[in-house]
């Protein structure tokens, strides 16, 4: 609809309560148009040509309004509701769901937005241009439970406000927001949803998250967090999908972290308007980043802990997670095996432990694991043969193996001799267990490392040898550790963890070496 004259004789529409013009290609003078529709309840402009400053003198009279949805008014290059956002002349005290998002809505966020509508309990101010802080007066929201600010410069500190508000679900990523997490959600304890990533936070994640009974999705990936992973964390047993990604979070992954059970789906018949997933999120899986649409969320279970400051060994407990469909543990300090028990994990489509220091066999019990379509545990010490060539490891290249010189078998090149071929797996169920024979199990390892820190030294130097002759550019055959870059001012681009190339001279073959290893020393001339 190229028009709308005659639009002005809805105003003897009076009794009209519901108005669905979304998809059109009104402008902004349609608002002068509904000042006489004093009964409307349900008012939809989204995907319009409104533009300019919002003129709201013809929403002053409606004051029946309840659910106002502007979104999506946007043309070829992006121009859409380009200016400030005005708020009424009086306080729309019955409008209970507004969503102005995904337009070009600039300035700072109204100061008094929460006193002229103080019954919303719907916000969606995302994908906008706004700045500044959020205003103090959200706390006037009483009846708040979506907020969804997300995609904008917003910056300065969380409010404490939140903490008054029965949030359920909270949208404030891709923001510049600072500060910690210590005093804006603590008596938030009825979130579902709480999505801060791609933001600059820091300090630590507060004890008090295991109060979070509710809580589904926990999204605090790319921010300057720290400190170790709470194990109130624990408490939460309707976990859907939690990132950590990106921080500087250290210590040990917690082995009695927790995913929804079926009880989980018996909230949303019993509290089905409560429970609902309300927007989508942008959660990072199989090595690209997607917005994933509610329908998806409900099924969607993951936990993303790369690029931190992680360290020990990987919990075996962590295998008994069989129905998360994304883990991703790389680019960490993590040691020692890959869990035998990770051969449970049935329904992971993406699983990532690439650049850590694990050791040991590729357990071949993955081979399993038929929904996999993402694999890597390159850039490790990993030993021993490669997992048979079968569905769905037919599909994995070598990229997924590269820098573990000490595998072998296909993909890769090197053959494996008969004494790789009957490496034993260690069995380690629990984190409780423990070696009987330990003492024996560390001399072998420390012989085993020394070795393989030779062989290791050995062909780096031949590498670094032919590269020099022929002119090429360095090459690593491997790490123990990746970058990963944070592109804080380009949130919604994909990140791409990159690998550290360590450099070694060949004049270090003829120097004395120093392994520390626990209180261990080993001198290698």
């Amino acid at each position: 609809m190229h028009s709308h004259a005659g639009f002005e004789r809805l105003s003897v529409l009076g009794n009209l309560e519901i108005l669905q013009l979304g998809q059109n290609k009104f402008n902004s003078s349609i608002f002068s148009s509904l000042g006489g529709l004093s009964s409307l309840k349900y008012l939809s402009l989204h995907n319009n040509e409104i533009e300019g400053t919002i003129s709201v003198e013809g929403l002053n009279n409606l004051t029946n309004l309840r659910n106002l949805r502007i979104a999506s008014n946007h043309i070829e290059g992006f121009k859409s509701l380009h200016g400030p956002f005005q708020l009424p002349i009086h306080p729309h005290v019955s409008l209970s769901q507004l969503d102005i998002s995904d337009n070009h809505l600039d300035s700072h966020i109204p100061t008094e937005i929460g006193a002229y509508f103080p019954s919303l309990t719907f916000l969606s101010m995302s994908k906008n241009h706004f700045n500044g802080s959020i205003p103090s007066s959200f706390g006037s929201m009483s009846s708040l439970q979506v907020l969804d600010l997300s995609g904008n410069n917003i910056s300065g500190k969380l409010p404490s406000c939140f903490s008054s508000l029965p949030l359920v679900h909270v949208y404030l990523s891709q923001n510049k927001l600072q500060g910690s997490l210590e005093d804006a959600f603590h008596n938030s304890f009825e979130l579902i949803t709480l999505d801060l990533s791609h933001n600059q936070l820091t300090g630590n994640i507060s004890e008090w998250i295991g109060e979070f009974s509710h809580m589904s999705f926990l999204l605090l990936g790319y921010n300057n967090l720290e400190g170790r992973i709470p194990i109130q964390l624990c408490q939460l047993d309707k976990l859907s999908f939690i990132d950590l990604s990106h921080n500087k979070f250290s210590g040990h992954i917690l082995p009695c972290i927790r995913f929804r059970s079926s009880i989980w789906y018996s909230y949303l018949k019993i509290y089905p308007d409560r429970y609902l997933i309300r927007e989508p999120l942008e959660i990072t899986t199989k090595s690209v980043s997607y917005s994933y649409p509610i329908s998806i969320l409900y099924i969607m279970s993951g936990m993303d802990l790369s690029c931190n400051n992680l360290t020990g060994e990987i919990p075996p407990e962590i295998g008994n997670l069989n129905h998360i469909h994304v883990l991703n543990l790389s680019n960490n300090f993590l040691i020692g095996p890959i869990p035998q028990t990770f051969s449970n994990l049935s329904e992971v489509e993406s699983l990532d432990l690439s650049n850590n220091s694990l050791t040991g066999a590729i357990p071949p019990g993955l081979v399993q694991l038929h929904s996999l379509e993402v694999f890597s545990v390159a850039h490790n010490n990993l030993s021993g043969r490669t997992p048979d060539m079968v569905p769905q490891f037919s599909t994995f290249n070598k990229s997924s193996y590269e820098g573990n010189p000490l595998l072998c078998g296909p993909p890769l090149s090197r053959n494996c001799t008969p004494e790789e071929e009957a490496l034993p797996l260690p069995i380690r169920t629990s984190t409780d267990d423990i070696e009987e024979s330990g003492f024996m199990d560390a001399d072998v390892f420390y012989v085993s490392f020394v070795v393989t820190y030779i062989v290791m030294l050995l062909a780096r130097v031949a590498v670094r040898s032919s590269v020099e002759l022929y002119g090429r550019r360095e090459i690593s055959l491997f790490s123990t550790r990746g970058t990963c870059s944070q592109k804080r001012q380009q949130p919604k681009q994909r990140t791409i963890c990159s690998i550290q190339m360590a450099k070694v001279s060949s004049a270090a073959v003829a120097e004395e070496v120093t392994v520390l290893f626990d209180s261990h020393t080993i001198l290698i001339a």
